[in-house]
């Protein structure tokens, strides 16, 4: 499981820019106790791998 700054650096986005992913359902994310956001680490290899295929047919 990765913090949503982790996964921020991973895809090279912002904090921002994960949370809306978030709230979209484009990602999953358990809500930890004291609020903190996990999302699951396959979960964000996928979406790296959506956004690589998105910015080669670009």
């Amino acid at each position: 499981m990765l913090s949503v700054g982790e996964v921020a650096t991973r895809l090279g986005v912002t904090s921002g820019a994960v949370y809306r992913m978030i709230r979209r359902g484009k990602l999953p994310a358990v809500h930890m106790s004291g609020g903190i956001r996990a999302i699951p680490e396959a979960a964000v290899d996928k979406m790296a791998m959506e956004m690589d295929r998105h910015s080669d047919t670009a």
